[in-house]
């Protein structure tokens, strides 16, 4: 009996992906464990895998398909000795592939820049009592070609004629006559980057899935949870003495320490000091973590995305580099799976490789923190008092109040910056 393939929930958010590459195609013999297509979810770009064996009866829906439901019938299954046309017919009603959004159907590639559309017109002229309320643009175009702007309904924030509204209306317009029943709301604001006049020109670029949920995620950790930010300088002589150290014992093996290895297992290890940070807040409970998962933020092409080193306050510095540089590969590849980016107990942000002096991150949810480290650089310092030159680094803390009270956080944050400065904590 031919068996379905299914569009798979490749993580617990999924709810529809896109079918991003085939690697079969009708006729290809497969055994389970072969990879047969690669599919962009909302976390990251993915390997699908054959459970069964079979031949590949029909290809349902077109590689570079987007928005396809989980469940979607996307390809048809042949036994040992079935027919392949049979096979490819038999596909359950209800998910045929005419269901499935084609590749033909897909958005086009986005479009060379071009001025933007002329908005929907408001219901009622755009006015202030006797001002008109008009861009200086569209005022002089209405001047320019003799049109009376009490006439012009405005498209723009609050009814604004904007030049689109006038260059759509014709010379001598008449005055719109006045509503008995109450004004209509203006038309909505559009967006700001588009400019003022609306006129600016722009290229639209479709969301991948990637990015939408970061969009969700980030806006629902910044209108629902109340963040407080904690901020130290840490010393980072030490500890880039200590690197160099490392890293001279460890060339022969082939592990080059980064800082940012050190600083997850100054993190971890600062949770270990202060467990009452190390927890989420779930509703009517509070969920204590007896492990330090830290999930470190990687720029991807897709978007950002946070692989996580389990276990980080027990693991050596040379076993957290080794798995860093593995995941981070993975993640720019889009390859990680949902046991690499899932789940955590805090984050590490660092963008101290960009120059950033220092930063404020948002809380990746249902973690209650997230650390953010900026760039180390020689300032003033005092030292053993008096006034030296030192390697200095700002970390903030943001730190989820409904779980973390302001002192358990600034305890953290005191731990992460001794733990920093006198870093042999860190090898033992």
């Amino acid at each position: 009996m031919p068996t379905p393939i299914k569009m798979p929930a490749l993580s617990p958010t999924m709810e529809e992906g896109t079918l991003a590459k085939w690697l079969v195609k009708p006729g290809d013999t497969v055994s389970a464990g072969d990879i047969m297509a690669e599919i962009e979810t909302d976390k990251a770009t993915m390997e699908f895998e054959a459970v069964d064996e079979g031949t590949i009866a029909s290809i349902a829906v077109e590689e570079g398909t987007e928005g396809v439901k989980v469940g979607t019938v996307i390809a048809m299954l042949a036994e040992e000795g079935e027919d392949l046309d049979e096979a490819a017919a038999a596909a359950p009603a209800g998910d045929t592939p005419a269901e499935a959004p084609k590749a033909e159907d897909a958005p086009a590639a986005a479009p060379a820049p071009v001025l933007a559309p002329a908005p929907t017109p408001a219901t009622a002229p755009a006015s202030s009592g006797d001002r008109i309320i008009a861009s200086p643009l569209a005022k002089r175009i209405a001047e320019q070609k003799g049109i009376d702007l009490s006439g012009v309904t405005g498209s723009g924030p609050n009814g604004r004629i904007v030049k689109a509204d006038v260059e759509n209306a014709q010379p001598g317009a008449a005055p719109a006559k006045a509503e008995a029943a109450a004004p209509a709301p203006s038309a909505p604001a559009k967006p700001a980057t588009m400019g003022g006049d609306l006129d600016a020109p722009y290229e639209a670029q479709k969301l991948n899935n990637v990015r939408k949920v970061i969009a969700r995620r980030l806006t629902e950790a910044k209108q629902t949870i109340p963040h407080i930010y904690l901020t130290v300088d840490v010393r980072l002589d030490a500890l880039l003495k200590l690197r160099s150290e490392l890293n001279k014992s460890l060339e022969a093996d082939g592990i080059k320490l980064s800082v940012n290895d050190l600083l997850i297992k100054a993190q971890a290890r600062a949770l270990q000091r202060v467990p009452l940070c190390n927890v989420s807040f779930q509703g009517d409970e509070l969920y204590q973590y007896t492990r330090e998962d830290i999930s470190v933020a990687v720029a991807a092409p897709s978007g950002l995305i946070t692989p996580i080193i389990r276990d980080a306050g027990r693991k050596g510095l040379a076993q957290i580099s080794t798995e860093m540089k593995e995941l981070a590969g993975k993640a720019r590849d889009g390859k990680l799976q949902p046991h690499e980016f899932q789940g955590g107990t805090a984050s590490l942000s660092n963008l101290g490789m960009f120059g950033t002096k220092q930063f404020d991150a948002v809380i990746n949810p249902p973690q209650a923190m997230i650390l953010a480290v900026g760039a180390g650089e020689q300032r003033p310092h005092v030292i053993d008092g008096a006034l030296g030159i030192a390697t200095v680094m700002s970390a903030t803390g943001s730190f989820d109040h409904r779980a973390i009270d302001g002192a358990d956080g600034a305890q953290f944050m005191q731990a992460f910056q001794q733990l920093v400065e006198n870093p042999m904590g860190l090898v033992v």
